[in-house]
C-alpha cells in the first residue's frame, strides 16, 4: 500500500480521537499529527489490564440502601432523596471518568456496550446495580464477547430491566430471551419465535435483589428440560446456551456490524469485500483493531455524527472541565437531558439512536445553550493568548478537527475577536458535531 498523504493521516488521526476515544486534550492532537498515524494508533490501541483499569478508575462509593421504609414516613422521604442523590453522583462520576481516563479506547467501548446491553436506571431506580453493571462492561470492554455475554446474563440490572426475575418454569417470560437474541447476540431474522420460547425456558430460575443487583439461581423456579434451540435439541444450562448462540457465525457477523455502524458509518452498509474474520474468536480488541487499521479510517467517505454525550465529553476534555466539579453541574446534566442522552438512562432496550437523528433544530439550540454553560467554567486563557490571525487554525488543532469548510472558516474568522463566541461557533460547527 502506498504511504498515506499528510491529509489522509490528519483525517485518520482525527477519527481515532473522536470515534475511538472522547476527543482531545489541549495540545494532544497537534502532538499526534507530528508523531504520525502509526504512533497514534499504537498509543490508542491499548488493552489495559484489570490492575490498570482499577488504577485509572475514579473513586465512587454506592451503598446498598436496603428495603424502602414505610410510604408516607419521613424515613421514606429521606430514602427517596438518597436514591436521587446516588443516581446523580453516579452519572457525574461516569462523565468524569470519560473526561479524565488515560484509556480512551477502553472507556469508549464501555460506552458502546452500555448502548448495546442497554439498561436504564429509570426502571431499576437504584444506583448500585447500574454501577456494578458499569464495572462489568468496563472490565470486559475489549475482551472476549462470549465471556462478556455470560457476565451480562448474570448481571442483576439487566435481569431486572428485562424481567428475568419473573421468568419461571410455571410462567415463562420471554422478554430477556427475545432481546438476548435480537439485540445482544444474533440480530433480527436470525432466530424464530420457537427459539425465543426455548431460550426463555433455559433462562428460568434467576432471582434479583433490586437494591443491590445480586442475582441468585433458584432451581425450584427453573425448567430443567431439553429444548430445541436454533435447530439443536439439548438440555442446556444458561451458560451453555449462551456459548452455543455466541459461537454461531450469525453472532460474529452481527457484532461486527454493530461495531461498523457505531465507529465507521451509521448510514452506509458494510462493503461487500470487508474482512469479517477479525471477530472469529470473539475477541473484541481484535475486531476494533481491524477497523482502526483498515482503509475506512482515512476514506473520505463515512462522516459520523457525535452523540450528545460524546460531544459533551469532547468539549469538556478540550476545556479541562471535570463535570462533577463544575460550578453549574446540575445545569450541565439538565443540558444533557434536553439533548435526550444521559448515561445510565437509555430510552429503551434498543439503546440510543445514531446518526442524523441527533441533528434536529432543537438539539442544535440545546447544544448552543449547553456550550454557554460549559464556558462559565473556563476563561479560555490559551485561546486568548493566540494572535487573531492564528485563532481559527489554533481551534482546528486544539479541537482535533480534520478541516474547516470555507463557509465555517469564514464564519469563525468573523468571530475571532470574541473568544467565547468563536469557541461556541467552533464546537457547534458541522465539522465538529459531524466528524469528517
Amino acid at each position: 500500500m502506498a504511504p498515506l498523504s499528510a491529509d489522509q493521516e490528519r483525517l485518520a488521526i482525527s477519527r481515532l480521537f473522536h470515534r475511538f476515544g472522547f476527543g482531545v486534550r489541549p495540545g494532544e492532537f497537534d502532538r499526534a499529527v507530528k508523531s504520525g498515524l502509526e504512533a497514534t494508533k499504537k498509543n490508542l490501541l491499548t488493552r489495559p489490564t484489570m490492575e490498570q483499569i482499577n488504577a485509572d478508575l475514579l473513586t465512587l462509593t454506592v451503598d446498598d440502601l436496603g428495603p424502602r421504609p414505610t410510604p408516607g414516613t419521613f424515613a421514606n422521604t429521606e430514602y427517596s432523596i438518597k436514591i436521587r442523590s446516588q443516581i446523580k453522583e453516579m452519572t457525574l462520576w461516569w462523565l468524569d471518568q470519560m473526561v479524565t481516563t488515560d484509556y480512551s479506547l477502553n472507556e469508549k467501548m464501555t460506552w458502546f456496550w452500555h448502548g448495546h446491553w442497554a439498561t436504564s436506571v429509570e426502571k431499576l431506580n437504584f444506583a448500585l446495580p447500574m454501577y456494578k453493571q458499569n464495572l462489568t462492561l468496563r472490565s470486559g470492554a475489549l475482551g472476549n464477547f462470549s465471556t462478556l455475554s455470560k457476565s451480562m446474563y448474570n448481571d442483576g440490572a439487566l435481569q431486572f430491566w428485562l424481567d428475568g426475575q419473573e421468568n419461571t418454569a410455571k410462567a415463562p417470560n420471554e422478554n430477556l430471551s427475545r432481546e438476548f437474541m435480537e439485540l445482544f447476540t444474533l440480530g433480527v431474522g436470525r432466530y424464530t419465535e420457537d427459539d425465543v420460547k426455548a431460550l426463555a425456558r433455559v433462562f428460568t430460575g434467576m432471582q434479583v435483589q433490586r437494591t443491590n443487583g445480586i442475582t441468585v439461581f433458584n432451581p425450584r423456579r427453573h425448567d430443567n428440560s431439553s429444548v430445541s434451540l436454533l435447530g439443536t435439541n439439548q438440555l442446556f444450562s444458561a451458560e451453555q446456551a449462551i456459548d452455543f448462540i455466541v459461537n454461531r457465525d450469525d453472532s460474529s457477523r452481527f457484532i461486527y456490524e454493530r461495531l461498523w455502524y457505531r465507529f465507521i458509518s451509521s448510514s452506509d452498509e458494510l462493503p461487500t469485500n470487508i474482512r469479517r474474520d477479525a471477530f472469529a474468536n470473539r475477541d473484541t480488541f481484535a475486531a476494533v483493531s481491524d477497523l482502526i487499521n483498515s482503509e475506512y479510517l482515512y476514506s473520505p467517505k463515512y462522516p459520523m455524527v457525535k452523540s450528545p454525550v460524546e460531544w459533551f465529553v469532547a468539549v469538556c476534555r478540550t476545556l479541562n472541565i471535570t463535570p462533577s466539579k463544575a460550578k453549574n453541574a446540575n445545569v450541565l446534566l439538565g443540558g444533557l437531558q434536553k439533548l435526550a442522552q444521559v448515561p445510565f438512562a437509555p430510552p429503551n432496550v434498543g439503546g440510543w439512536p445514531a446518526g442524523e437523528l441527533w441533528l434536529t433544530s432543537a438539539s442544535a439550540q440545546f447544544r448552543l445553550t449547553l456550550t454557554e454553560a460549559l464556558l462559565k467554567n473556563s476563561d479560555l486563557a490559551d485561546l486568548k493568548r493566540v494572535g487573531l490571525a492564528q485563532r481559527v487554525k489554533y481551534l482546528q488543532d486544539s479541537l482535533g478537527v480534520y478541516q474547516w469548510s470555507k463557509r465555517t472558516s469564514d464564519a469563525l474568522n468573523v468571530a475571532r475577536t470574541e473568544p467565547a463566541r468563536l469557541f461556541l461557533l467552533a464546537v457547534n460547527s458541522p465539522e465538529y458535531v459531524v466528524g469528517a
